[in-house]
C-alpha cells in the first residue's frame, strides 16, 4: 500500500473509531430508566455514572440522589464481596448534585454518607473500614479493621488524589487539598492539606479567613486562589 492509501486508510479508521467510542460513551451511561439504575437503591432524576464504570458492587446498598455526576472509572462499593448480607441498606448514600471525577473509589462496609453539592477531584479514594495487622500469623488481607463511619458535609471539596480515611468526619464547605490524607474531624469552613491533613485555613466570625500557620497561604493561594472558599451569605 502506498503512503497516500495508508494515511487515507488510517483516517477512516481513525475516525470510525472514535465515532464507535464516542457512541459507546452515550449508550453506556447508567441514568435513569436505564436497567443499571434500577439495580441501586435509588437513583435521582438528572444523575449520571459515566461509562465504563470499574467496579459497582452491591447496588442496592447505594444511593443516589438527584443531579449526581460520576466520572468513568468510578469504583462505587458496598461490602465485602457480592450479595454481602451484612450490607447496610444505605451504606453509601451521595447528595444531591454532588459531582465525583473519574477514577474515584469509594468503599463502603458500614456507612459512608456524601452531603449536597460535594465535588471531587480525580482518583479520590474514600473507604470507612482498613486492615488489621495485629496477628503476624496472618497476611494483613486477611485482617480486617473496625467500621469507621464515614461523613462528608454539603459543599465541600476533596481535592486530586486525596485519601479520606475511616472515621473521617469533614464539615460542611471545607477544602481538602489534593493528596492529603484526611483522618479524624474536621471542622466547617476549614482548609487541610497534609499527610496527615491539618487545618490551614479557617474562617473565622468577624474577621474571615485566617492562616492556622506561618508561611502557608502563599502556597494554597497558589493552589486554591486567594479565597478558596467563599464566606456564606
Amino acid at each position: 500500500m502506498n503512503p497516500l492509501a495508508r494515511a487515507l486508510t488510517h483516517g477512516v479508521l481513525n475516525r470510525g473509531v472514535h465515532a464507535v467510542w464516542r457512541w459507546l460513551d452515550r449508550a453506556g451511561e447508567i441514568v435513569p430508566g436505564t436497567r443499571a439504575a434500577a439495580a441501586f437503591g435509588s437513583f435521582g432524576a438528572d444523575s449520571c455514572i459515566d461509562f465504563p464504570p470499574a467496579t459497582l458492587l452491591n447496588r442496592r446498598s447505594i444511593h443516589l440522589g438527584s443531579g449526581v455526576l460520576v466520572g468513568r472509572q468510578a469504583t462505587l462499593s458496598a461490602g465485602y464481596g457480592e450479595d454481602d448480607p451484612h450490607i447496610p441498606d444505605r451504606a453509601l448514600v451521595i447528595g444531591d448534585r454532588s459531582i465525583l471525577g473519574a477514577r474515584v473509589s469509594i468503599t463502603a462496609h458500614a456507612s459512608i454518607t456524601i452531603g449536597e453539592s460535594v465535588f471531587f477531584g480525580q482518583s479520590v479514594f474514600v473507604t470507612d473500614a482498613s486492615h488489621g495487622y495485629q496477628d503476624p500469623t496472618r497476611p494483613i488481607g486477611e485482617q480486617f479493621g473496625a467500621h469507621q463511619p464515614v461523613s462528608i458535609g454539603s459543599g465541600s471539596w476533596i481535592g486530586h488524589g486525596a485519601v479520606i480515611l475511616p472515621g473521617a468526619r469533614i464539615g460542611r464547605n471545607v477544602v481538602v487539598a489534593a493528596g492529603a490524607v484526611v483522618r479524624g474531624e474536621v471542622e466547617d469552613f476549614a482548609v487541610v492539606a497534609g499527610n496527615p491533613a491539618r487545618v490551614v485555613r479557617r474562617l473565622e466570625p468577624e474577621v474571615g479567613w485566617v492562616d492556622s500557620r506561618g508561611g502557608v497561604r502563599p502556597v494554597l493561594e497558589g493552589l486554591f486562589g486567594s479565597d478558596p472558599v467563599r464566606r456564606p451569605g
